[in-house]
């Protein structure tokens, strides 16, 4: 059995509001009024396990508990399966890979701990920080030998991990690998019912998660009652219904800054009902305002748009980010998210992406024919650039000269980017750019999880019958989540969750 994050670390580096505190246990427990009438609810339907949300971590849930022998459920609020899964890039960090063996990359589990615990500013819970990173090449290799997913050839290099690790969906897209995780839940026989969102969670005068109100999105009537159903989980529940970020008034009790004016590239259905549920019931938030904004997404389209395909990789990689205002570099493109989110911020105004020539081959194929005149465009020369963006074309053809001498000797002696010796001199027209301003992307904060995945209380104890996997989880990332260690989070969280929710005692 997994040994439990010690009650003294964990107070040690738990970063909460008071005010979440203090609200959260306002809303009473399981031991008042939500469990005062339990006794008294005929069930509509039962299982072993009941899973909330269909998206990767509670795919992965649903497929270890079923493949332990328990009878599982999955419930979806939304129309369409899957949520941020479905629409995510499909990227997944792994620790001494295959691929990184083939390109001669030395990595390694912990090295994985660093870059993680760096970008966290060091508040993440580090025994999960662990388990996760030990965990990646036995789910990158569960991801293939049980769920059949098509993973590309060509690992990418996301801000803030020191070596190349990351793999990708051979469609480029999350669909790659939820697609096949619904197939394996289908072949299980594995029901997911859409359009059903959890309404509350019910236990026993003991505090034992006994299961779920949830009700139909579209039958429900708050008159007749009618289109709510009581589902009984005999062994537990798992909590996989996401963040908050697409909530635009909860986030901004935790982050004020957050407000409608900052656009988000969540689904809509991304609105953390799963979570203040779960606070009803006493679940300890944690680090509910490290709020993750993305700072490769562009003003220029909705939600998640087309541009991070370009700006997130190639475009951090082989060009250069600059202050219009001043023509000038301000950080380094390869950071983590919330380094170059806070550096854009600070500027008061969007920032200007390039590349030339060379870097723009290295784009996704398809990617520039989407946003090129829309949120891209191209330029003959340096000067057409900066008078498009007005920027001093003076200073700017200097920085991008003073780039270039970086590139030349193998050292950026201004920001130390990882990558400046595979980088390419920015000099041959024409010239690609695209502005970038931040987007509430990633919710750091959730529910307190132990190494089994089950749900903690304010007194540190467990929620008996109750576990949570994903971005509903908080403490695993501290202050910044780094780029494809959430699909990495998911499944390997979402596994254990449901390994362990299979073997719960039934409780009578």
């Amino acid at each position: 059995m997994a040994k439990e994050i010690g009650r003294r670390d964990f107070v040690k580096n738990m970063a909460l509001t008071g005010a979440a505190l203090a609200g959260a246990a306002a809303l009473g427990g399981c031991s008042q009024s939500s469990a005062s009438d339990s006794s008294s609810i005929k069930w509509d339907e039962e299982t072993d396990v009941l899973v909330i949300g269909s998206g990767f971590a509670g795919c992965a849930a649903a497929i270890e508990a079923a493949l332990a022998g328990a009878q599982v459920k999955v419930l979806e609020k939304m129309d369409i399966t899957g949520g941020n899964s479905r629409i995510c890039g499909g990227a997944m960090a792994v620790a001494e890979s295959p691929l990184q063996e083939k390109e001669g990359i030395q990595d390694s589990p912990e090295l994985l701990v660093e870059d993680m615990l760096k970008a966290g500013l060091g508040l993440n819970h580090v025994e999960k920080v662990r388990m996760i990173a030990e965990k990646s090449l036995e789910t990158l290799q569960w991801t293939m030998d049980v769920l059949k997913v098509e993973w590309s050839d060509q690992m990418m290099w996301p801000g803030g991990h020191s070596v190349m690790r990351t793999y990708r969906a051979a469609n480029n897209s999350g669909s790659g690998i939820l697609e096949p995780a619904l197939a394996k839940l289908k072949e299980l026989g594995v029901p997911v019912e859409t359009n059903m969102k959890m309404a509350r969670i019910i236990c026993d005068e003991n505090r034992r998660v006994q299961g779920v109100e949830a009700i139909d999105r579209y039958k429900f009537s708050s008159d007749s009652g009618s289109g709510s159903r009581y589902i009984k989980a005999r062994k537990a529940v798992v909590l996989a219904g996401g963040g908050f970020g697409a909530n635009v008034a909860l986030r901004t009790t935790q982050d004020p800054r957050l407000t409608e004016a900052i656009d988000c590239t969540n689904h809509p259905g991304c609105t953390g009902d799963a979570l203040l549920e779960a606070l009803k019931i006493d679940a300890l938030p944690v680090h509910l305002s490290w709020i993750q904004l993305g700072p490769w997404a562009s003003p220029d389209e909705k939600g998640f748009g087309l541009t991070p395909f370009f700006s997130t990789l190639e475009g951090a990689q082989w060009g250069i980010m600059v202050d219009p205002s001043t023509g000038k570099r301000i950080i380094n493109e390869m950071g983590d998210r919330k380094q170059k989110s806070d550096a854009i911020l600070a500027t008061g105004h969007a920032a200007v992406m390039f590349v030339d020539s060379v870097g723009i081959q290295t784009v996704q194929e398809g990617v520039v024919d989407k946003i090129l005149n829309k949120t891209m465009w191209e330029f003959d020369s340096l000067d057409e650039l900066a008078s498009h963006f007005e920027i001093p074309a003076d200073a700017l053809k200097q920085e991008v000269a003073r780039y270039n001498s970086f590139v030349a000797n193998g050292e950026d002696l201004d920001f130390h980017k990882q990558t400046i010796k595979m980088a390419t001199l920015i000099e041959k027209p024409p010239f690609y750019a695209v502005r970038l301003w931040p987007k509430v992307h990633h919710c750091m904060g959730g529910v307190m999880t132990d190494l089994e995945c089950k749900v903690m209380d304010f007194n540190l104890e467990i929620i008996k019958g109750l576990y949570a996997a994903g971005e509903i989880a908080g403490g695993t990332h501290g202050a910044c989540r780094v780029g494809s260690c959430a699909i990495l989070d998911s499944l390997v969280c979402g596994r254990v969750a449901g390994q362990n929710a299979a073997q719960e005692d039934a409780w009578a």
